[in-house]
Parts: C-alpha cells; sequence; structure tokens
C-alpha cells in the first residue's frame, strides 16, 4: 500500500457558505457535504483571496495571493502569470499519481497539465468535445437569448467596456442527464478512481472542479424544481440596497447584473442554485463512497471548498464580484486522516489550504508562501492565534472596479480607491446593512485596519494607492 495520504480535492463553483447546513422547502441542501463537514474540520468562517474564478483558485493552487500571482482577472490565457508552484506539481514530484476533472481555472506560466503529467485530464473542453460528437446543443433549446445580460464594466482608465454576464434565468436542461457537464464529469472521476483499486504503491490526487451552482442557471432533470419556490426562505435582504453601501457598487458588475429584478424572480434564481447545490452535494457524496467503496477513506484527506460565493439578489446584486459576506465567505472543510473532527470559527483563508494540506500529506511546504498551515489547529480543534485575512477584487475582464478587503476577528474592512470606506461587524450584522466607517467611536479600529490592509497590499505587490 502506498505510504503517503491520498488526496481528493473537490471544489464547487459560486456555492455560499450559508448552503451547508441549510434546510429549504424542507428539504436538507447538503446531506451528503453535512454528514462529511461533521467528520472534519469544518471552518465557518473561510474567505476567498477574490470573488472571481481564476484570481481564487491560482491563489488556492499556489499558496500566493492574486497581487502576488499577477492573476488578478479572469485573464485566461496567462500572459499576466507569474511563477507560482502550485499544490499539483509538488504532489507530482513527491510521488503522487495526479488526475484533474472538470473545469481548469488554475492560471499558471507555463501552464499546469505542462508542468506535470496527469494521468486523468479532463476539462471544459472535453465535454464540449463530448456533446459535438453526439450532436447535443451545450444551452437550452432557445440558446442564450435571455441568459446573458449586456453590461457596461468600467476599466481602470476609467472607459466602460461593453460585455454580456450571465444572468437571472433559469430553465431545465434538455438533452439527457448523464451529458450535463458535472454528471459527465464525476462518471469519469469515479472510473479514475476504480482504476486505483489495485493500486500498491503510488498514492493518488485527484482534484475534481465541479461547475454547479455557476450560472446560467439550467438543471438537469432529476433536480429541477426539487425546492418549492414558493416555500423558500429568502434572506430579507434579497432585491434591497444596502443603506450604507458606497455609489460605486450600483455601478459594479454585481449591483447591473442584479438591478431591477422583482423578488418573484430572485425565487426562482434561488431555487435553481438550491437545485444545483442539492446536485452537486449528491455527486461528491458518489465521490466519497467510491473511496470508502475502495477501502481507502481512513488514508484519504478530502478537501472540500468553493472559489467564492453568490449574492442571489442580496443587496439588489446578482453572482460575486463584490466583497461582501454571501460573494466572500465560501464553505471549507478538510477531514484529514488521523485529525478528529471539530469547528473552527475563526477566519480562515484560501491561502491556508495549499500548506496545511501538504504537512496532512507528510510533505513540506515551501518557503514564501502567504499563509502558515494549519495542521497543528486542525489537530487541536482550534486557531492558534488570530490572524487577519485579506481580499481583492480588480476588475472581471480587465483591471476595473477595485476593491480591497481585511477580515480580523468581526470586523471586516473594505477599501475602494474611488469612493468611500465600508465597515462592518459581521457577526451582530451578518447582512452587512450598518456601514460604520466614519463612526467616531470607531475611528482607531478603521485607522489599524487600513494600516494593515495596505501594507499587507503593498507587501504583495499591489497596483492600487492607498
Amino acid at each position: 500500500m502506498p505510504t503517503s495520504p491520498n488526496l481528493l480535492f473537490v471544489t464547487t463553483d459560486h456555492q455560499r457558505a450559508d448552503s451547508l447546513f441549510m434546510t429549504q422547502a424542507g428539504i436538507e441542501v447538503t446531506p451528503h457535504l453535512n454528514r462529511l463537514a461533521r467528520e472534519s474540520v469544518n471552518f465557518t468562517r473561510a474567505y476567498t483571496t477574490c470573488p472571481l474564478c481564476a484570481p481564487a483558485r491560482t491563489a488556492l493552487a499556489t499558496g500566493l495571493y492574486p497581487t502576488t500571482t499577477g492573476v488578478t482577472w479572469n485573464e485566461w490565457a496567462g500572459t499576466t502569470a507569474r511563477e507560482g508552484k502550485p499544490l499539483h506539481q509538488h504532489l507530482a514530484e513527491a510521488g503522487y499519481d495526479l488526475a484533474h476533472a472538470g473545469m481548469q481555472h488554475v492560471t499558471t506560466a507555463p501552464k499546469l497539465h505542462e508542468r506535470v503529467k496527469f494521468s486523468l485530464w479532463l476539462t471544459d473542453q472535453d465535454h464540449g468535445r463530448h456533446l459535438k460528437e453526439r450532436g447535443l446543443a451545450n444551452w437550452p433549446a432557445d440558446d442564450m437569448e435571455g441568459f446573458k445580460r449586456p453590461i457596461l464594466e468600467t476599466r481602470f482608465e476609467g472607459q466602460p467596456n461593453p460585455t454580456h454576464l450571465s444572468f437571472v434565468r433559469t430553465a431545465e436542461w434538455p438533452n439527457d442527464e448523464a451529458h450535463f457537464k458535472d454528471l459527465w464529469i464525476v462518471e469519469q472521476a469515479l472510473a479514475y478512481l476504480e482504476s486505483r483499486r489495485a493500486e500498491r504503491e503510488k498514492p493518488f490526487a485527484l482534484f475534481v472542479n465541479i461547475w454547479a451552482p455557476h450560472p446560467p442557471l439550467w438543471v438537469p432533470h432529476s433536480w429541477w424544481r426539487k425546492f418549492d419556490r414558493a416555500r423558500l426562505d429568502l434572506p430579507p435582504n434579497v432585491g434591497l440596497e444596502g443603506p450604507g453601501e458606497p455609489a460605486n457598487r450600483r455601478k459594479g458588475v454585481a449591483g447591473q447584473l442584479g438591478a431591477g429584478v422583482p423578488l418573484e424572480q430572485w425565487r426562482e434564481v434561488w431555487g435553481a442554485h438550491l437545485d444545483l447545490v442539492h446536485m452537486a452535494d449528491a455527486l461528491i457524496g458518489r465521490l466519497w463512497a467510491k473511496v470508502r467503496d475502495l477501502g481507502v477513506d481512513d488514508r484519504t484527506a478530502l478537501a472540500f471548498m468553493s472559489d467564492h460565493g453568490d449574492h442571489l439578489g442580496q443587496h439588489a446584486k446578482y453572482q460575486k464580484m463584490e466583497m461582501y459576506e454571501p460573494a466572500a465567505r465560501v464553505p471549507l472543510f478538510l477531514r484529514l486522516p488521523g485529525v478528529a473532527p471539530s469547528v473552527i470559527d475563526g477566519p480562515v483563508s484560501h491561502l491556508h489550504v495549499m500548506p496545511t494540506l501538504l504537512e496532512a500529506l507528510g510533505q513540506k511546504a515551501p518557503e514564501g508562501l502567504h499563509a502558515r498551515s494549519l495542521y497543528a489547529d486542525c489537530r487541536a480543534g482550534r486557531l492558534a492565534a488570530e490572524e487577519p485575512v485579506f481580499g481583492q477584487f480588480s476588475g472581471c475582464g480587465g483591471i476595473g472596479d477595485l476593491r480591497r478587503m481585511i477580515v480580523l476577528g468581526p470586523w471586516k474592512y473594505i477599501y475602494d480607491p474611488c469612493d468611500r470606506a465600508e465597515l462592518y461587524h459581521v457577526l451582530d450584522d451578518p447582512l452587512e446593512l450598518a456601514n460604520r466607517a466614519g463612526e467616531p467611536g470607531l475611528a482607531g479600529l478603521q485607522r489599524d485596519l487600513h494600516a494593515r490592509l495596505k501594507a499587507w497590499h503593498e507587501a504583495k505587490g499591489d497596483f492600487v494607492k492607498y
């Protein structure tokens, strides 16, 4: 048998932290994830480094902050990417058999699949070819009409850039669900795991990136309308602008996408989103059931998280691309061999994941990472020290809207170089309705948080002026 533990590394896309242990319309949204979280070290206040796909996933894979990796927006070609050695490469060099199934949003130079050999390398493009070979459409029957909204994304130089991004329309996916992206991808991942049944030498590291619940919100038949829209319990600020939000938040991408959507449509959005989360949960349950069937669950580490969340109408916003809790907080738990389950409520970051997993797998983390390993904290069941965590947003399709975030204890401070600051006590005010920036009694706290935010970002090569 392999001497090092295996790794099953699973991510979803757009899944909110509060989806875990949520019940809606009388249905447990994530029963499989809830069970696994109870067997794991569950981090209830984990934050993304960026509420956008490529920056978040690249930071997660490399342990380096987006302004250091050069990946601060969805620049898929990798022309802005700087050197950053991903987790996959560390494990390959340690003798692991690597497999990847799902979309590939880790942006490095050279590219991920050029750095190391994968026994399975399956991406969106492979799924697209699969559909084309069978004459199947990848979209609902009426194609993309109504599923994308035209918006103007502000660029750093102040020039608006016309673009189209996924909007709030929902639909049932028209094809045989066996060909739906996530279901097809997970079948290939399960086949890879089965191929490992007789392996007696190499440990495996399987990375499964589930697309759900990323919009556009079309749902396979078996999960479509699983949640009764009329019985959904929505947060009270769905469809409502935050009273203390800076003006720039309405001009941002998420604000434009969420403008003018009626409450009943938000119910449809929440319903389809939950349908997809429920589906993703079932798929993850199947993956772990296969690990148990192979008899290696006691020596396989399981890491689960999403890249970022989704506003789903809170603050009258849609998708991510802001620093509010629905978009910035993510589910995160680590089921580590030999480590007892626990719940850790202090703030942690995507940046902690890579060094923690390396240590849990018996590997040495490299020097220069931007967060420490939490392996000892996991074993202790608590954080050894209260530390700040940071996040940034620098635009979606190019350098544009700028937000910088620090979370320290119960406080979150958001800096916008073009508008007023925001300060929230996220434990007393989880909906972030009371922007307390500028309150005289909090002036010292605000100065301290700004100084910490400035020092961190300048040390990480940020281009924003403070």
